[in-house]
C-alpha cells in the first residue's frame, strides 16, 4: 500500500504534482512514438519526414529528457524544481501551438502530435499553478 508505514513506522511524505508526472510520462510516449514515425515515414514516405519535423521532434527530444529529471525533484516539493517543471511545460506549450499554427511547416500529421503535446503541457502548467497556490508561503 503506498500509505502504510515503511520499515522506519514512519508514513512515506505524499508526492507533489501526480498529475503533472503522469501528463510527463504520456509526453514521453508521445515522443518516442513521433520519432519512430518519423523513421518509418523517412522509408516509405520522405515528403512526410522533412527536416523541420525531425528539427522540432529533436528538440522536442531534448526535452523529453530534461522535464522528467526536472519533475523527479519537483515531486518531493523542492520550489525550485517545480519552477523549473513549469517554465519547461509553458515554453513547450507556446513553441508546440505557434509552430502547429504555421502553414506548411510541418505535414498535417504532425501538426496534429504538436496540439496533443501542447494539451498535455497545458496540463502540466496548470498542475503546477494548483500546486503553488496550494503551498504559497
Amino acid at each position: 500500500m503506498v500509505n502504510s508505514p515503511g520499515p522506519s513506522g514512519r508514513r512515506p511524505a505524499p508526492t507533489a504534482l501526480p498529475l503533472a508526472n503522469t501528463l510527463v510520462r504520456l509526453y514521453l510516449v508521445v515522443v518516442v512514438c513521433t520519432l519512430l514515425a518519423l523513421g518509418v515515414l523517412t522509408v516509405v514516405a520522405p515528403a512526410q519526414a522533412s527536416a523541420e519535423s525531425w528539427g522540432h521532434s529533436l528538440v522536442v527530444a531534448v526535452f523529453a529528457v530534461l522535464l522528467p529529471l526536472r519533475l523527479r525533484s519537483a515531486r518531493t516539493g523542492r520550489r525550485s524544481a517545480v519552477r523549473a517543471v513549469g517554465l519547461i511545460a509553458a515554453v513547450l506549450l507556446v513553441v508546440n501551438v505557434v509552430e502547429a499554427l504555421l502553414p506548411g511547416f510541418v505535414p498535417a500529421w504532425m501538426q496534429v502530435q504538436m496540439v496533443l503535446v501542447a494539451v498535455l503541457m497545458a496540463g502540466v502548467v496548470g498542475d503546477i499553478v494548483r500546486w503553488a497556490l496550494t503551498h504559497h508561503a
